[in-house]
C-alpha cells in the first residue's frame, strides 16, 4: 500500500524566521493513487495578526482565528496523521520551513522525522514544462482541472486541486517528453573578454544567516504566486 498526502498551508506572512505562523493546514490522502476522503483540515490560532498582503490572499482574519486551537493543541493529531506517508507539496521549501519552525517551538523533530519522503510538484512541473508558467492555477488550466470556485487561497482547497494536478501530471510519467524543441543548427557564440585585474575586484560574500533570510523571502514569494518568482529566474 502506498500512502501519499497532498499538503498545503496558509500563513500570516512570508517569513517563518521573522515570526510568521501557520494559520491553516490542509491534507488530502491518496492510497495507491486514489482519493480516500480521509483528509486533515485545521484552522489554527497563530497568536498574531496576518500581514496585509497575506490577508488579501487567504482572507482569514484575526477575529475568525481567535477561537481556533493553537498549533500545540493539534500537533499530536497532525504528526500521527502524516506519520510514514509520502508528502506532496507545491513549492515544498516554503511549507516545510513553516512546519519545521512550528515543530521547533515545541522542541519536536523536523518534518522528515515523521515522513522522510517529500515530493515537490513545482520541481516536477518545471522538469515537465520548462520555460512555462507552473503555478497551481496554470497547471489547473494545462490539465483542464476546474478551479473556478477558487476565489481565495485555502489550504484544503489548494491541496484538493494539487491532488488532481499531481495525479494528472504523474499519470504515465515514463512516457512524458519534455515539450521543448531542439534546434540542430550550429550556433555561433560570441566570446567577450573583460580586461580587469583580479586584485581590483572587491567581493563581499553574504553570511549564512543572510543567505537563509534571502532564501526564506524568495520561498515566501514563490508560495504567494504558487510559482517561481522572478528573482529566481536565471538568464
Amino acid at each position: 500500500m502506498r500512502r501519499q498526502l497532498v499538503l498545503d498551508t496558509e500563513t500570516t506572512g512570508l517569513n517563518a524566521r521573522n515570526g510568521d505562523r501557520i494559520i491553516e493546514i490542509g491534507c488530502v490522502e491518496l492510497i495507491n493513487r486514489k482519493l480516500t476522503g480521509n483528509n486533515f483540515h485545521r484552522y489554527i490560532n497563530p497568536e498574531r495578526d496576518s500581514e496585509e498582503g497575506a490577508l488579501a490572499v487567504h482572507g482569514l482574519t484575526t477575529e475568525f482565528l481567535s477561537d481556533k486551537p493553537k498549533f500545540a493543541e493539534v500537533v499530536e493529531e497532525f504528526c500521527s496523521y502524516i506519520k510514514g506517508a509520502e508528502i506532496i507539496i507545491h513549492n515544498a521549501p516554503f511549507d516545510v520551513g513553516f512546519l519545521n519552525a512550528e515543530l521547533a517551538r515545541l522542541n519536536l523533530p523536523v518534518l522528515t522525522e515523521y515522513c522522510p519522503s517529500i515530493v515537490d510538484t513545482l520541481v516536477q512541473a518545471k522538469e515537465l514544462h520548462p520555460g512555462k508558467r507552473n503555478s497551481l492555477d496554470a497547471l489547473c488550466t494545462r490539465y483542464e482541472i476546474s478551479n473556478s470556485h477558487r476565489k481565495l487561497h485555502g489550504a484544503l482547497l489548494d491541496a484538493e486541486l494539487l491532488a488532481d494536478v499531481f495525479l494528472a501530471m504523474s499519470r504515465g510519467q515514463n512516457s512524458f517528453e519534455i515539450d521543448i524543441e531542439e534546434d540542430d543548427t550550429p550556433q555561433e557564440q560570441e566570446v567577450v573578454a573583460f580586461d580587469m585585474p583580479v586584485g581590483e575586484i572587491a567581493v563581499l560574500m553574504a553570511t549564512d544567516e543572510e543567505m537563509g533570510e534571502h532564501e526564506a523571502l524568495l520561498s515566501g514569494l514563490d508560495k504567494q504566486i504558487k510559482d517561481k518568482c522572478i528573482w529566481r529566474t536565471t538568464v
